[in-house]
């Protein structure tokens, strides 16, 4: 098997991994400087992560036992499918999504059945339900929203998976934040239902890999019994609850973030190419009359690097770019109107 990467090259604007373009506030650093001067290194960090699930807990008005702390979403994902995939059974994914799912369930020996998406790359649940077939054991991996196309699922459309099928259903959240609603909606009346998290993306940590899924206390259970011993360490823990006391500076981001895509989309929308609305941090397009590598490759000229998604089914010639600053979404549309012009 080959892994997963996402190569990277040295460029004055980074817009093809999603992250977030602002730095916690200074306060955050701070807070998590003296939590680190009063961590025991010589000892083994509470395995349970006592605190940090608590303070999430409370964070998602939900009780303690619902929550599982891994390092970041990927792993989360992983423990998900060593306690309910592997030989002899299925794991669900509609595509295009996230390749890791695929990725991880074949990790793990689990069998990949791919679905398709609608014409607004929304999942189709009657499809769902016939790959499924009554298969109780099958797990279904749902992106929402979605990376890489930006749309997150409707509500009904996640109601009606959980509704019809009886295995673990799961909803990769990466992008709640930006997205006009949740599946933790849904926990109180779907045991079957897991919701994944980062604190990646709008909480601005990618560099600390720190992520957890909200589900029904068996899920969780189950997570823990496959997780390894003392997986996620101290100063992470600490990272994560010094995080959660910045809850306002967070929902400040995002709404510059929220106002930024806007001026993206317009930009895009200036020139010729096709643009897919976002409930995300980042951008779907398509280039009318030139081949989707070729504006890649012109970019990266202008030391501006995007995501090639052309490779994901039914994304021929796309790209995606990330939300950035209000300096590098100029720089990013002044490149791409010079390479298109070419």
């Amino acid at each position: 098997m080959a892994g997963y990467h996402s190569p990277q090259v040295e460029v004055a604007v980074r817009l093809n991994t999603n992250e977030c373009p602002e730095q916690p506030p200074p306060s955050f650093f701070e807070e998590l400087a003296r939590a680190a001067r009063d961590l025991s290194a010589n000892r083994y960090p509470d395995r349970a992560a006592t605190a940090l699930r608590h303070a999430l807990a409370a964070h998602h008005d939900l009780d303690p036992e619902q929550v599982f702390c891994a390092n970041g979403s990927n792993e989360v994902l992983q423990c998900l499918m060593l306690a309910y995939g592997g030989s002899g059974r299925r794991a669900v994914v509609c595509e295009p999504t996230y390749a890791l799912h695929s990725h991880i369930a074949r990790l793990t020996g689990t069998a990949v059945v791919q679905g398709g998406r609608d014409e607004r790359f929304s999942a189709v649940p009657e499809e769902i339900v016939t790959l499924v077939a009554g298969d109780d054991t099958a797990v279904v991996l749902l992106c929402s929203p979605n990376n890489p196309t930006g749309n997150a699922e409707p509500r009904q459309r996640v109601d009606d998976v959980l509704s019809s099928v009886g295995g673990l259903v799961v909803v990769d959240e990466a992008y709640a934040q930006f997205s006009p609603w949740t599946a933790v909606e849904l926990l109180g009346s779907s045991p079957n239902l897991a919701v994944t998290r980062t604190f990646s993306k709008t909480w601005a940590l990618a560099g600390l890999r720190l992520g957890y899924v909200l589900a029904d206390p068996e899920v969780v259970e189950a997570c823990e019994r496959v997780a390894l011993p003392y997986h996620l360490d101290a100063f992470k823990q600490a990272a994560g609850i010094a995080a959660l006391v910045h809850v306002g500076a967070m929902q400040e981001r995002v709404a510059r973030l929220l106002e930024e895509r806007g001026r993206l989309e317009a930009g895009l929308r200036a020139l010729p190419v096709d643009v897919w609305p976002s409930d995300a941090n980042f951008v779907l397009f398509r280039p009318r009359h030139l081949d989707g590598q070729a504006v890649w490759r012109g970019l990266l000229e202008r030391s501006v690097l995007v995501r090639d998604v052309g490779g994901y089914p039914r994304l021929d010639g796309c790209l995606r770019v990330t939300v950035g600053t209000y300096e590098e979404t100029s720089r990013f549309l002044e490149a791409l109107e010079e390479t298109l012009a070419h």
